[in-house]
């Protein structure tokens, strides 16, 4: 394999030279700032937060700052003009206005499919994926496929043309048929329908865990290999492009999802180039990532589903599904579907996202991660080519992103963060999503919640305990773990008083204030009859554990169960 090719674009001026004549100076001489300045600014932060030293040079400031993705492409704070001098833009959005707002519908009961359908079309939805429909002929009565075009997946494509047997077909629409299983006599039955007929579905990869750039990598040997069958069949390699359509998760990290969907149609654009072809453009439908929800406080995955469609009108997605956010709780009901479709709305009509040809077009940090994605994914791609197996590396990936869940790095607004342990759950009927989520460990500890409370043992005044009680309280509740206050205390007697034989007490108090009373308060508890003693805060020689910023949470937490029962 060699190296992605790049398709028509170019960047802007070098920051060096002069602006061009007539152009709009944004900022007074005064207000211009070098990198240096800004490194600078940036450190004296740092050392207040005593996150770097005044010994630290520049270089540790930065290494502080720069963020690594699960792929090990290193993001750096700051995009400068520095950063793509030897990048070209590549990857531009090909669609033009709206994209196609496209609803997941579930068809293995088709009567209530069919009913949920026609009101998503009612609601404004502009096209249907239908999953695992049977009774077509009942799920599809009253919609109109000449306007609505309906994406298949899982059922017979043949049932669905012989239902659609003399009516007009939308040209988006898709048999659904996965690109490993495509045939010569489909490709030809959807040629002479003039729709499309194959589905790189790049999402079954990333529901498993990938990261973005195996989930590129995957997409593109599935993608080639399906050309090459196609090719052997007889049919045209322009033939084949336009007969497929690509599937990817677009998730709530807004910029990598941008980059992602980029590098996509860059990748795609080589491989096509590579084998002759003329036109090189892809179709892409993104959807909302099932794992990145939880079935926590399900309320939050309407703002992870929102970032994640902004995230991908912006990449240039040409459809866009939005999943309910109580996906994780059952079927979704009429709420959740009416907010899945309206936020693909919000976006377009009122927002006005769709509006701007590329958005991120330019943006130097964007332009810089969609080139690493692409660089990455290529080398994933020819491994995959050459008879590699992803398994390995799409498990080192998962690990990777369960420490990261685990220590909190990674955090899940609702389960590892300012969980709610007393929330009552919205109820759904049916099965919920089975897909693995990234909180899977934690949302295991909540659904049995702990037998008893853990005694948070406050030393001091309000002001002197409030921040370590918060963070332990917090820390405790997401792992199904209820708390009871102390609330201030003076001394031993007081802290005593409250106390009521929980097993587990942790201790949470200032510094001073550990160093004056800590040690005497942690034997009066056990002497009481505290089995464990916890310190919010740094390791003690006269506590049994401790919990702080960056402590593996999930482990924390099942030491901590143990002992409550």
């Amino acid at each position: 394999m060699t190296e992605p090719g790049t398709v028509e674009g170019g960047l802007d001026e070098p920051a060096d030279l002069e602006p061009a004549q007539g152009s709009l100076e944004l900022a007074s001489p005064e207000d211009r700032w070098t990198v240096a300045d800004w490194e600078r600014e940036a450190a004296a932060v740092l050392r207040k937060s005593r996150r770097v030293t005044d010994e630290d040079p520049n270089e540790v400031v930065w290494d502080r700052l720069t963020r690594t993705t699960l792929d090990g492409i290193a993001v750096t704070p700051l995009g400068t003009a520095a950063l793509v001098a030897d990048v070209e833009v590549h990857g531009r959005p090909t669609r033009q206005g709206d994209w196609d707002i496209r609803a997941h519908v579930d068809g293995r009961d088709a009567e209530l499919a069919h009913d949920e359908a026609l009101v998503d079309l009612d609601g404004g939805v502009t096209s249907l994926w239908i999953t695992g429909g049977g009774d077509l002929a009942t799920l599809l009565e009253g919609v109109l496929l000449d306007l609505a075009p309906v994406v298949l997946d899982g059922a017979d494509p043949q049932a669905f043309l012989a239902y659609a047997e003399g009516r007009e077909l939308h040209p988006a629409t898709n048999l659904g048929v996965p690109v490993a299983d495509a045939t010569a006599d489909l490709a030809r039955l959807a040629l002479e329908r003039g729709i499309r007929c194959f589905v790189v579905d790049a999402t079954a990869i990333h529901d498993r865990g990938a990261s973005d750039a195996q989930e590129l990598g995957w997409s593109m040997a599935a993608a080639t290999a399906y050309l090459r069958t196609l090719a052997e069949a007889g049919a045209s390699v322009d033939e084949a492009a336009a007969l497929v359509e690509f599937r990817y998760a677009a998730t709530d990290e807004q910029f990598p999802t941008i980059a992602k969907l980029r590098a996509a149609r860059r990748l795609w654009a080589r491989v096509l180039e590579m084998s002759g072809a003329r036109h090189r453009e892809m179709h892409q439908h993104a959807v909302t990532s099932r794992p990145m929800m939880s079935k926590f406080d399900p309320w939050v995955n309407m703002l992870r589903t929102t970032v994640a469609a902004f995230a991908a009108g912006v990449g240039g997605a040409d459809a866009v599904t939005v999943l309910p956010f109580d996906s994780p709780l059952g079927r979704p009901d009429a709420f959740g579907r009416r907010i899945a479709r309206n936020t693909s709305h919000l976006l377009i009509d009122e927002s006005h996202v769709a509006h701007v040809a590329d958005p991120a077009g330019g943006a130097y940090a964007v332009e810089k991660l969609t080139d690493d994605l692409a660089s990455v994914a290529w080398g994933i791609f020819g491994r995959l080519d050459d008879g590699a197996d992803l398994a390995d590396e799409i498990a080192a990936t998962v690990a990777e992103r369960e420490r990261q869940v685990a220590t909190r790095q990674r955090p899940i607004t609702g389960l590892t963060e300012f969980p709610n342990l007393a929330e009552v759950l919205p109820q759904r009927a049916g099965e919920p999503d089975p897909v693995r989520r990234y909180g899977a460990s934690f949302e295991a500890l909540r659904d049995e919640p702990a037998g008893r409370p853990v005694f948070l043992a406050t030393l001091g005044t309000v002001a002197q305990h409030t921040a370590r009680a918060t963070f332990a309280s917090n820390l405790l509740a997401a792992g199904g773990i209820a708390v009871d206050l102390a609330g201030p205390t003076a001394g031993v007697d007081e802290l005593l008083a409250a106390y009521a034989g929980q097993p587990v007490v942790c201790l949470a108090g200032a510094d001073p204030t550990y160093r004056e009373w800590g040690e005497a308060a942690a034997q009066a508890l056990r002497a009481a009859g505290a089995t464990r003693v916890v310190v919010a805060g740094k390791p003690v020689d006269w506590a049994d554990d401790s919990c702080a910023m960056g402590v593996d949470a999930l482990d924390f937490l099942t030491r901590t169960r143990e002992v409550l029962g």
